[in-house]
């Protein structure tokens, strides 16, 4: 049976369920890594083990997260070309697996804690953790793609939400708002800043806007291992007080929903599902906490899941 929490109900009024609501496909078989490719410590068994790096990169870590974070923008670009109605999310998959490995890097979610697939696709209600499959995109879907890259001993972690074809209003204003909830979490970033700060601002933007704030999933340190001991939750709560430093690494990716935030999960125990199933969009980019005038927008957070030349999906795709 799948898991279910209480739904709180619709924070705007008049927003539709998603129709046809999305069901599992078929799921093809594993992808397969070239052997010259550095793993991850998971690859082999899908265990990463408990949490054990330090939260703030050493110099030589900074420079390995800067690569791997522009390789990952980089296909996550590539993969937004991709969408569009008719496509499969298993195409998606093979298509991103394919350039991710062609660059000499480990897809991150490939069997991490069993994950059977190289990129997650989450689709209108779908909040996170969508499994690729036989389900063809169709006009007026939206779509997150949740690309991380294992390469020279590190992760670079992003994620977008794209629209496929002509998508409603309400669609339209979660997938703006969502990704402007993140940039505010960002310009929350500073060296000595409390962790709840960037919940704060995230929260604030969707209150304003009558979004939900998905809390079952938050962003995370990132780095040598793909998820730290570091939590870094979308919402506002005063015990999340652990101060920012200078060189910690982390993601901000925060889940907003036109309904209810509450989710179940499907019985593949990774497809997380709004309960109302009214739609969910998130954002993502790794970020390295640094003092302000070395941050972007006079923030003390530099994206590091930008291409050389300064661009990410996220602001690509704005455009």
């Amino acid at each position: 049976m799948a898991k279910r929490k209480r739904s709180r109900g619709a924070l705007l009024e008049g927003v539709p369920v998603s129709e046809p609501p999305v069901r599992p496909g078929l799921v093809g078989p594993r992808r397969v890594v070239p052997r010259h490719i550095q793993r991850p410590v998971y690859a082999r068994t899908g265990d990463p083990g408990p949490p054990i790096s330090a939260p703030v990169r050493t110099p030589d870590e900074v420079v390995a997260m800067r690569r791997a974070g522009q390789l990952a923008a980089e296909v996550l670009l590539f993969a937004g070309k991709l969408v569009k109605p008719g496509i499969h999310t298993d195409q998606i998959d093979a298509r991103v697996h394919e350039k991710i490995v062609r660059r000499g890097a480990y897809p991150s979610p490939l069997n991490y804690r069993g994950f059977p697939k190289s990129v997650c696709t989450s689709v209108n209600e779908v909040i996170c953790h969508g499994i690729p499959d036989s389900r063809p995109l169709a006009d007026g879907d939206i779509i997150n793609i949740d690309v991380t890259v294992y390469i020279d001993g590190v992760h670079g972690d992003t994620s977008v939400t794209f629209e496929v074809g002509e998508v409603d209003e309400h669609s339209q204003m979660l997938v703006r708002e969502t990704r402007n909830a993140m940039y505010a979490g960002i310009q929350a970033v500073r060296p000595g800043a409390p962790v709840h700060a960037i919940g704060r601002a995230i929260e604030r933007h969707a209150q304003a806007h009558q979004l939900g704030v998905v809390r079952d999933f938050i962003g995370h340190g990132v780095g040598t291992e793909f998820h730290s001991s570091l939590q870094i939750p979308h919402y506002y709560d005063r015990r999340h007080a652990t101060l920012l430093a200078d060189a910690m690494t982390f993601t901000i990716e925060p889940m907003l929903t036109l309904g209810t935030p509450d989710m179940y999960l499907w019985d593949d125990e990774w497809t997380a599902v709004t309960t109302d199933q009214r739609r969910s969009a998130q954002f993502e980019h790794t970020l390295l906490c640094v003092y302000a005038d070395q941050g972007a927008a006079g923030s003390g957070a530099e994206i590091l899941t930008r291409t050389p030349a300064g661009e990410g999906a996220a602001e690509v795709y704005a455009r």
